[in-house]
């Protein structure tokens, strides 16, 4: 699913990453091989071990805080604002906010949405009538079944820190694009609303072949020897919440469509 506008989740963010231990066998194989240069060496020895201001890596905090570091949201390496995070490595202990000076930090509204980048939606192929073929000015009806079209939720926490946050799509509306200007959408807006059981459109029923559908096209030209490529796409109002959050925050609404072949051809007629 894709955002209906331009939001995306952040590029970048900090959360815990080492322990005292951790850490320092994470820098210290880099500090021996001088892979980085003896003056930087010397300046992360200083920063991290000798007390300015952290004194051999905070081991006597240990098990009550962890070093934060950066992480990049995956797929999002080559944006630019994954470098955005180029703080030093810092400690929080358990329990406190992280400094106000980082405010990539994770909480739960960026926990919400990386939810969000992960919530999956069924297809959105739309049942159709008649299925095989439709005719020049016959109204072809569209529906979505409710037991398909439920809500999606997905959860994201970050357990060292007890915080998590629950993102949810709720899908409310069908849009119906007929892949060519000769027809007529039901409504005229192409926007089909979604119903109180949680349907879209009405299922085609015999003798209804001449009314009017809630939801479906009428195409007013044949499509010759091809087909026309009908666009279905259902738009999911998305909300959230978390811990410490009261209540659904919203997110942006998030869309999600397909298109399908809907051949139409020539009502024959036989003259006497």
């Amino acid at each position: 699913m894709r955002s209906a506008t331009t939001w995306t989740p952040p590029a970048c963010y900090y959360a815990p990453k080492y322990t005292p231990d951790q850490l320092q066998k994470t820098l210290e194989p880099v500090w021996q091989a001088e892979s980085t240069g003896y003056e930087w060496d010397a300046e992360q020895r200083d920063h991290y071990v000798d007390g300015h201001p952290y004194k051999d890596f905070n081991k006597d905090k240990k098990g009550k805080g962890y070093w934060w570091d950066s992480y990049v949201t995956p797929g999002r390496e080559g944006d630019p604002g994954a470098l955005d995070c180029d703080k030093p490595i810092f400690w929080v202990d358990n329990g406190d906010p992280p400094p106000p000076d980082v405010p990539e930090a994770i909480t739960p509204e960026v926990l919400a949405q990386f939810a969000y980048a992960e919530i999956r939606v069924p297809s959105t192929a739309v049942e159709l009538a008649p299925q095989e073929a439709t005719k020049v000015n016959l109204p072809t009806w569209a529906w979505l079944d409710a037991a398909k079209f439920k809500p999606v939720s997905v959860t994201a926490g970050v357990p060292l820190l007890n915080i998590q946050a629950t993102t949810t799509a709720e899908p409310v509306s069908l849009k119906i694009e007929p892949g060519t200007d000769d027809a007529v959408t039901y409504p005229g807006s192409g926007e089909c609303r979604i119903n109180a059981d949680g349907s879209i459109g009405e299922p085609y029923a015999k003798g209804k072949a001449g009314e009017a559908p809630p939801c479906g096209v009428k195409y007013l030209r044949s499509s010759g020897d091809g087909s026309y490529q009908l666009r279905a796409t259902v738009t999911w109002k998305i909300h959230w919440t978390g811990t410490g959050v009261q209540g659904e925050r919203p997110l942006p609404d998030g869309t999600f469509g397909a298109q399908q072949d809907v051949v139409v051809q020539e009502i024959q007629s036989v003259n006497r």
